[in-house]
């Protein structure tokens, strides 16, 4: 079953939830299984679909992944401080609630029925930004599709990145070959407390949009 929901609210309303995952319902394989089926009919370059998606739901399985990322979170440097551009053009009530969110993640992050692992073969380290942009966007609209997936049958989900920081750990963890297959991200999964999400709070189109030339 899925959520009432037309496009434009699908899109305007899929949120990062830390604080209303609920960590109590398992997720059924069917609904993941689903959110897959719709991400892989998201473009790719040259459409060669390379992309992979590692799920994670044995609870010991979970518990040592959830512990490479916060290991990977509590690097030095890893979470420095925001810079004040980026600062200020956030609210700062918008701010406190996510730092408020990353927090209770970190607390909770081994309790969320799903941790999903999406993966793109080829890797980018030291790459040109040409093959960074092909590679990257082979796998983003796989995952955001996911996402919205996961939105319209009331699962919550939030991209992270904390496993990047310690990635050949979590690759060995998951049996995901490093050399050649690199991870893009931990997304928790999980259905959501209530589901009334509205539109966010974002900086006015004029400070973004550019016509012709920058």
């Amino acid at each position: 079953m899925t959520l009432d929901l037309s496009s434009d609210a699908l899109l305007s309303t899929t949120r990062a939830v830390r604080h209303r995952l609920d960590l109590t319902r398992p997720v059924p394989r069917q609904l993941l299984e689903e959110c897959v089926d719709l991400a892989v009919q998201a473009p790719s370059g040259r459409n060669r679909q390379r992309w992979h998606f590692v799920i994670v739901t044995d609870p010991e399985r979970r518990a040592a992944l959830a512990d490479v990322w916060r290991a990977g979170v509590s690097t030095p440097g890893v979470s420095d401080p925001v810079p004040q551009r980026d600062v200020r053009r956030a609210q700062v009530a918008d701010m406190e609630r996510v730092f408020s969110g990353a927090s209770h993640l970190y607390e909770h992050l081994h309790e969320v029925p799903a941790l999903v692992v999406p993966c793109v073969e080829g890797r980018t380290d030291d790459a040109p930004v040409l093959r960074q942009a092909g590679t990257w966007g082979s796998i983003l609209p796989a995952v955001w599709s996911f996402m919205l997936a996961a939105r319209a049958r009331g699962l919550g989900t939030c991209w992270t990145t904390g496993n990047l920081v310690h990635e050949k750990h979590a690759a060995h963890l998951l049996g995901i070959p490093h050399d050649t297959v690199m991870q893009a991200a931990l997304i928790p999964v999980a259905y959501t407390l209530g589901t009334d999400f509205r539109p966010a709070r974002r900086i006015p189109r004029e400070r973004v949009l550019h016509w012709d030339a920058w």
